[in-house]
């Protein structure tokens, strides 16, 4: 059984006891979440679409870790003005570990 969600923005394809990295949700570590935005659920080969939701469909998850992305470098240059600026930049994160793939 498998199920797609939407959380921060994206789509992500989700399975029971998968560990998961999301864009930062304000939880704290431990506590559990359900994500209410299912857009397809598939039960032993019957696939459910949403239109543009599941009914009746939740994924529950629990908070493993906070953390902070690999640095990546932002260099804006333009040639013969002397204009440089260089800038680093680290997206925060969520990991996440689906529990349960709940549908009636």
């Amino acid at each position: 059984m498998y199920a797609l969600i939407e959380t921060g923005g994206k789509q992500y394809r989700v399975e029971e006891n998968q560990v998961l990295t999301v864009e930062k949700l304000d939880v704290s570590e431990g506590d559990t979440i359900t994500f209410d935005k299912v857009l397809l659920v598939n039960n032993n080969g019957e696939i459910n679409v949403g239109t543009p939701l599941v009914a009746n469909a939740k994924v529950t998850a629990k908070i493993v870790k906070h953390g902070r992305g690999k640095k990546i470098i932002v260099f804006k240059y333009k040639p013969k003005k002397n204009y440089k600026r260089k800038k680093g930049h680290r997206q925060p994160f969520t990991q996440v570990q689906i529990e349960q793939i709940q549908f009636s």
